[in-house]
């Protein structure tokens, strides 16, 4: 038996042994890495399917969706794509990424830090807007940014605790405490990083007339909120794009009524803590991937984000309402007047 199988299996070999070498040989080829990012096309994702209240408002018909700009892996199949197909994107890896000495592990913090700070200014809004309970229970600030790596300093991911042996409650207790040094001084900083405390230093510098340490930090907030909330992201998705849409979706199910009146929404941009909405980058793909989802509506950040989408529609005679939004109160309006 397993003679016959092996004399079967020699002979499609020599028959077919140009073409299996040729496969092989395409796999490696096409599959080999290039230092570019290739943007193809976007999707969408249900919000209510990452938010928890409880004793939430079940009465939306429709649903609030993210919209998100899908990324190929770079190499030489998705190049080719990208250069033949016009819905896709093609950009240099070093057009995109801030410092070359950053390792990937550092770009998904950072992802994840917006991500987390995006959700939580989304929650602080819509619990105020909708009158509910919240307070700020606790706070954490994280290096999300180094501008020049030094031995023994600090690094991305860092949470920052005292400096100077002195304590840190807010930001502006760092920067403050860097002005009593002199350029060039080297600064005591205690960070917990790998769950552990850890004394590091850093370089006191200048720009424009204030001194700094070379680092970007972004502060967290962990809020005591009634109802409880709960938000449940995956690992892979990240940066703080979301904002408005993961705030509009809170409020709604905060309150009464149903903001989505049956219909899909879809939607971009960031938040910032007075509510204001953001610009941000892959609108036309984003656009497309609402489009995909049968979306009813799409909203966008005014300016240059909606004079894009426009254009978008109008080039591909999408049959989507486009609406630019520039404040959380805006869209609230918006929405609540969409079936008048």
């Amino acid at each position: 038996m397993f003679n016959k199988f092996y004399l079967k299996f020699k002979k499609f070999m020599k028959e077919n042994y140009k073409s299996i070498i040729f496969l092989i040989v395409c796999y490696f080829v096409f599959t080999f890495p290039l230092p570019y990012y290739i943007y193809a096309g976007g999707g969408t994702i249900n919000i209510n399917d990452r938010v928890e209240i409880d004793g939430e408002n079940s009465s939306s018909k429709g649903s609030l969706n993210f919209a998100y700009v899908r990324e190929l892996e770079g190499n030489v199949a998705s190049f080719i794509l990208g250069n033949i197909i016009p819905s896709y994107e093609v950009e240099k890896q070093e057009d995109v990424e801030l410092n070359e000495d950053e390792s990937s592990e550092d770009i998904m913090f950072r992802n994840r830090i917006y991500l987390e700070n995006a959700n939580q200014t989304a929650i602080m809004l819509a619990y105020t807007a909708s009158g509910k309970d919240i307070e700020v229970s606790d706070s954490h600030f994280y290096v999300i940014y180094v501008d020049e790596k030094e031995d023994g300093g600090l690094r991305v991911g860092d949470e920052l605790v005292k400096v100077n042996g002195k304590d840190i409650e807010k930001v502006e207790d760092y920067t403050k405490e860097i002005q009593e040094f002199n350029v060039g001084d080297k600064v005591n900083v205690t960070v917990i990083r790998d769950d552990k405390e850890k004394d590091v230093t850093a370089t006191v510098k200048e720009e424009d007339g204030t001194k700094l340490t070379g680092i970007s930090v972004s502060t967290i907030y962990e809020y005591e909120t009634d109802p409880k909330i709960e938000l449940k992201f995956r690992d892979s998705e990240g940066g703080p794009s979301g904002g408005l849409m993961l705030t509009l979706a809170i409020y709604d199910k905060l309150t009464d009524g149903d903001l989505t009146h049956g219909l899909t929404i879809v939607g971009t941009g960031t938040i910032s803590s007075d509510g204001s909405v953001g610009e941000i980058g892959g609108v036309k793909h984003k656009l497309n991937g609402a489009v995909k989802a049968n979306a009813d509506v799409f909203l966008v950040p005014k300016g240059d984000n909606y004079k894009e989408a426009l254009k978008e529609k109008e080039k591909h005679n999408y049959d989507i309402e486009i609406k630019a939004i520039g404040t959380f109160d805006e869209a609230v309006e918006y929405l609540e007047n969409l079936d008048s």
